[in-house]
Order: C-alpha cells, then sequence, then structure tokens
C-alpha cells in the first residue's frame, strides 16, 4: 500500500506536540511499563495508525473528491519551468508532503503556482513560502 512506502521512510516526518490529561498520560504508561508498547511514542503512533487504518474509507473518499494527490510530489525546476512555457498554471493539492526544489526561484513559482493545498507538510525555501504566501491555503 502506498501510504505503507511513506510510513517506513524513517527520516521523513513531521514533529507534532500533543496536550494529554494526566490519566490518559498515566494509563499509556501502564501500557509502556508491562511492555505493550517500547515507550510512549510507539503507543501514540500505532493509536494514529489505527486510527487512520479505521477512518481509511472516509480519507479515499475525501482525497478522490478534491483531487487530492496522496503521499509525496516534487515539483522541480524543469517541470516548472515547462508549465511556463506552456503556458499553464499549477494548482498543487497534497495529502503528505510536497517539496519543492531548491533551485526554484521566487519569480519562476510566482509565474507557475496559482495556489498550494497542503494537508501535511510542505518544504521550499524560506523565500519561496514568503513569495507565495497568500497562495498556500
Amino acid at each position: 500500500m502506498k501510504d505503507n512506502l511513506l510510513r517506513d521512510k524513517g527520516g521523513e516526518s513531521e514533529k507534532i506536540t500533543i496536550n494529554l490529561g494526566y490519566v490518559d498520560l498515566g494509563r499509556i504508561d501502564v501500557l509502556v511499563q508491562e511492555g505493550f508498547y517500547s515507550n510512549r511514542t510507539d503507543f501514540i503512533r500505532t493509536a494514529i495508525r489505527n486510527q487512520l487504518t479505521a477512518e481509511a474509507e472516509a480519507v479515499k473518499q475525501s482525497i478522490d473528491r478534491h483531487s487530492l494527490e496522496l503521499g509525496l510530489r516534487d515539483y522541480s525546476r524543469a517541470e516548472l519551468e515547462a508549465l511556463k512555457a506552456a503556458g499553464e498554471r499549477l494548482h498543487i493539492k497534497v495529502v503528505g508532503l510536497a517539496r519543492i526544489a531548491s533551485d526554484v526561484t521566487p519569480e519562476l513559482a510566482l509565474a507557475t503556482i496559482e495556489s498550494i493545498t497542503v494537508l501535511g507538510a510542505l518544504q521550499a525555501s524560506t523565500e519561496l513560502k514568503s513569495a507565495l504566501a497568500k497562495r498556500i491555503r
């Protein structure tokens, strides 16, 4: 399954912070102490993956309905230059990770990228993100 390939790439992840109540945290610690999970992070990752599996059909339907790309999507300078030469504009819609190459100039991005919607993470230079700020949803 495509999302398993994404999940297994250890270095490609985003750090998040969550707040839990003391009772929930204590219950997680009991499970860790009893050896069900190696640590709190292992429990939380497993819980998230289980919930995403349970909601997989709803996620799939939403992705299909909104014409979103799932997974990792790289946008290269060559790809954007070809779009510019063809007079086309890009609407980026990604669930996962969208990466805009570091050699893409703000001018090229502004000339070719109409809008950006990323549910996950967008990796681009600070300069590009600033130039495209009004187009990022």
